[in-house]
């Protein structure tokens, strides 16, 4: 019979002794649980694995593919275009419906993989004492109540309270953001609300042990530790869309419902005015199809996917291609700092001795006192080790010491010899200091280190260049407090000699009377590139925002080097952000820069309410707990190289060399696309336009239908095909990263776009129909071919017009996108055989022109090229679209 364990809130285990945290999980502290009774709970609890939410199988994720709006419109318009007996178009449609449906089903099968990687962080095995016997299980076995052991090196198989703690620190930066590892203790904590971070007196499941050794008892197992809990947010946080895809769908409720409307009156019309029924049916119809473009998820997709191309030439790994778009839109880059913002290793980043604050290491600094003394005891009391191929091994701390005595001229190898230790006290949390003895000059020196809080009480004296001087405490204690407040962890290093070794080597025997040598401010910098691409991310209209599980003063010290803000700016907490409702924390969020000591679901909340305010939120980060934000936001942003497996998989791009300024290019890579994306919106809807004016005004001005069902989903077919895909390939407007992010709630036909598409598709209409006219008065027997090839060449030189919205060609350069120009001169050709290859005539309905009628139809189709080549100089004349033109 298993024994009921006694109710306590989840996370609320450091608040209660040891003693009380056994009883309440009815196990031995010291024998552990019983077999039977272990097994008893294994069945209770289940395995202590973290489960997967249920998934959708392959069948239905590609499904799912099929039920986007514009999808359902493009496969209808694939049914109808069979119906009327157009198999090439029907083809075309349904092979860009398929092609799109296996690279969302690709990319989502991927990114369903999140919880799987989760699952691979959990430690195999797990080092147990059952009936007071050490016994090595699957840590998948593990219950609520078992007592584990941890040794240096052990992956911590679930969530431990612990009993023993000798020396011992975890490695927590994965799910904490804590960028050192954090010392463990047994003592109860009874403060209420604590961030993870400072629990510290619990080990959790998925965390690293780094050094000394320990026990603890099992108080969460499964989901129900805090692994679990990020695992649990990550399968139920679900991606929202992209601007991208909102704009789209948009758009393709809005072209269909217009499409529809025109097409019913266009066949009223017709049918009225005595036109055969069948032909009226047949028009109507080809039209709705060639009206829908259905290149533009091709466009799109292509897009993408050459801009994620790019971007991975430029260590930008982009999982989710809608994200590459998303970028243009971002209005803040959420970033956390450890290993993002910051190099993810310590730093000597200040020395201060003989009243002398120094900010760079160099052998001179070290040739007198007290500086050779102060470096020799970074060097000696020092557990740091040198590898054969020059890599420092140890803590963090003590690495960053290492390095700064071999900077100062230091050799740590050569002064252990020289100076051998003889005798330690070793670090521990209560004492805050370790202490080494070394042979010196026939008598023995110790040195201390730990924090200045702890030594500089028992200091009798500082060491000068001139000897030893008295002690200013308060003075010190000053310098202390400054290097604090600019972010550094400070140590105070110092020093007593002894005739010969203490008989008792006992801190209160040993650390007594000390001569104090100096301070050391540490600190994990910032990456050298980081500050400069915070700039240019600012100068692009975006506000970098740093969110770490970091204490406040360092945050600051952080944000304040990279100018993420200024001196003195607010640092928001996460205790004071769970205070917060989200609406009062709404009213705050788009002020607030830096976020300090926050919990997994607080970055979500952070991303959340970004949203809410219609700021578009990228999220950049590392870690475990990283990962439920970075699939919250509207793009996650994971390291490549420091980054976990949980992170990348629930990202949409991967940074392949962790550089926060790499995001810069791929803000740039995202606007050229988006930009892209317009003009062939642009393109191939005024393109439409011109179609539909062309049938649908004919009737009015007493012309006759003016062109065939064939030649509609002809041009629909050549125009919108290689020329379309062509614009893909146009390189960025220049001043792309000098404008502000698109307003999210923009509709993808502002900045003049509607007009133009309007008013061009006006004029390709009126040539054609003056052609039209102009045949028929002269008794042209070939009025129908004239305007099937003015129409079709009008868009040729329509799309050689908007390949920038503001320079003309000319300043451009006709082969500054070789791609466009080849596509063009391609579909050129295969207008000219639907015209003169005799065998095509039939199938086209088309005749030969004559010289005259070509140049004729040359003249009229060019109309259309120079009267955008002077809308857009009117543009740069700032004459039209003045109230929604761009910033550049």
């Amino acid at each position: 019979m298993t024994t009921a364990l006694a109710a306590l809130p989840a996370g609320d285990w450091y608040r209660v002794s040891v003693e009380e945290a056994a009883q309440r999980l009815g196990t031995d502290p010291h024998a552990g649980l019983t077999e039977a009774e272990a097994a008893a709970r294994l069945a209770r609890y289940g395995p202590n694995e973290i489960r997967e939410g249920k998934r959708r199988g392959p069948l239905r994720m590609f499904a799912d593919q099929f039920t986007d709006f514009m999808i359902l419109v493009l496969i209808a318009a694939a049914v109808v275009s069979g119906a009327i007996g157009d198999a090439v178009d029907t083809v075309v449609i349904l092979v860009i419906v398929v092609l799109n449906a296996v690279i969302g089903f690709v990319q989502e099968y991927r990114a369903e993989r999140a919880i799987a990687a989760l699952r691979q962080m959990a430690a195999l095995t797990a080092h147990v004492v059952r009936d007071g016997r050490s016994h090595t299980i699957p840590a998948a076995e593990l219950v609520p109540g078992d007592m584990v052991v941890l040794e240096a090196g052990a992956a911590v198989p679930a969530d431990l309270r612990l009993v023993e703690a000798a020396q011992l620190r975890c490695e927590e930066a994965a799910l904490t953001g804590e960028s050192q590892p954090v010392e463990k203790h047994t003592r109860p904590l009874p403060e209420d609300g604590l961030p993870l971070g400072d629990r510290r007196n619990l080990a959790f499941k998925g965390t690293l042990v780094t050094y000394g050794r320990g026990r603890g008892l099992v108080v969460g197992s499964g989901m129900d530790t805090e692994l679990g809990r990020i695992a649990g947010l990550l399968s139920t946080e679900e991606e929202v869309k992209t601007p991208l895809q909102k704009r789209l769908a948009r758009f393709g409720r809005t072209l269909s419902v217009a499409v529809l409307a025109i097409c019913v009156v266009l066949f009223f019309v017709g049918v009225l005015r005595g036109e055969p029924l069948l032909l009226m049916a047949l028009t109507a119809i080809s039209l709705a199809v060639a009206a829908i473009p259905e290149a533009l998820p091709a466009v799109v997709t292509v897009s993408l996917a050459l801009g994620a191309r790019k971007m991975a030439d430029k260590r930008a790994l982009v999982r989710k291609l809608p994200a590459v778009e998303t970028l243009g839109s971002v209005t803040f880059i959420c970033s956390d700092k450890t290993g993002t913002l910051t190099e993810n290793r310590m730093r000597v980043e200040e020395l201060y001795a003989d009243a002398r604050l120094e900010r760079s290491v160099a052998p001179a600094l070290a040739q007198a006192e007290p500086w050779t003394t102060l470096f020799r005891a970074l060097a000696l009391s020092n557990d740091a080790r040198l590898t054969a191929d020059g890599n420092v091994l140890g803590d963090p701390t003590e690495v960053a010491l290492f390095q700064a005595a071999r900077a100062a001229g230091a050799d740590p190898r050569a002064l252990a010899e020289r100076f051998a230790r003889v005798a330690e006290l070793a670090f521990d949390s209560e004492r805050a200091r370790m202490t080494t003895l070394h042979r010196e000059d026939g008598g023995v020196i110790a040195y201390t280190k730990g924090a200045p809080e702890r030594l500089l009480p028992l200091c009798r004296a500082r060491l000068g260049s001139a000897g030893e001087v008295p002690l200013d405490r308060a003075g010190l204690e000053a310098v202390v407090e400054r290097m604090a407040a600019d972010g550094l962890r400070v140590l105070a290093v110092a020093c007593r000699r002894w005739p010969a070794v203490p008989e008792r080597i006992e801190p209160e025997h040993v650390e007594t009377e000390l001569v104090l040598l100096g301070f050391v401010g540490l600190l994990d910098p910032p990456r050298p590139e980081v500050e400069e691409a915070v700039r240019l991310c600012q100068s692009a209209g975006i506000t970098p925002v740093m969110i770490t599980g970091d204490h406040p003063a360092t945050a600051r010290a952080i944000a304040t080097r990279l100018g993420i803000i200024d001196e003195g700016a607010e640092v928001l907490t996460g205790r004071e952000l769970a205070r917060l409702d989200m609406a009062e924390f709404e009213r705050h969020v788009e002020r607030v820069r830096v976020y300090a000591r926050v919990a997994p679901e607080q970055k979500i909340k952070i991303v959340q309410a970004l949203q809410d305010k219609g700021e578009f939120a990228a999220m950049t980060g590392d870690g475990v707990n990283d990962a439920p934000a970075l699939r919250r936001a509207d793009i996650g942003v994971a390291m490549g190289v420091t980054g976990t497996d949980v992170a990348k998989e629930a990202a949409h791009m991967v940074l392949l060399d962790d550089n926060f300024a790499t995001i810069v290019g791929a803000v740039r890579e995202g606007r050229r696309i988006f930009d892209n994306i317009r003009k062939f919106i642009k393109y191939t809807m005024t393109s439409n336009s011109g179609e539909i004016w062309t049938i649908f005004l004919a009737p009015f001005l007493g012309l006759p239908i003016p062109l065939l069902p064939i030649h509609i989903l002809w041009i629909n077919l050549v125009t919108d095909g290689l020329p379309g895909l062509a614009l893909a390939l146009e390189p960025e407007e220049k001043g792309v990263m000098k404008r502000p992010p698109r307003p999210p709630a923009e509709s993808i036909f502002a900045h003049g776009m509607w007009q133009h598409m309007i008013w061009v598709g006006l004029l390709m209409g009126a040539a054609s129909l003056l052609t039209q006219a102009w045949s028929i008065h002269v008794g042209s027997a070939h009025w129908q071919t004239m305007v099937f090839t003015v129409l079709t060449l009008s868009q040729l030189g329509h799309v050689l017009a908007i390949r920038s919205e503001r320079e003309s060609l000319f300043r451009q350069g006709l082969w500054s996108n070789p791609s466009l120009i080849g596509a063009v001169l391609l579909t050129f050709g295969l207008q000219l055989a639907t015209i003169y290859v005799p065998w095509l005539n039939p199938i086209f309905k088309t005749e030969p022109l004559d010289a005259g009628e070509l140049v004729f139809c040359l003249a009229m189709s060019s109309v259309v090229f120079f009267a955008v080549e002077i809308e857009k100089w009117l543009v740069r004349r700032g004459v039209l679209y003045t109230t929604s033109a761009r910033a550049v």
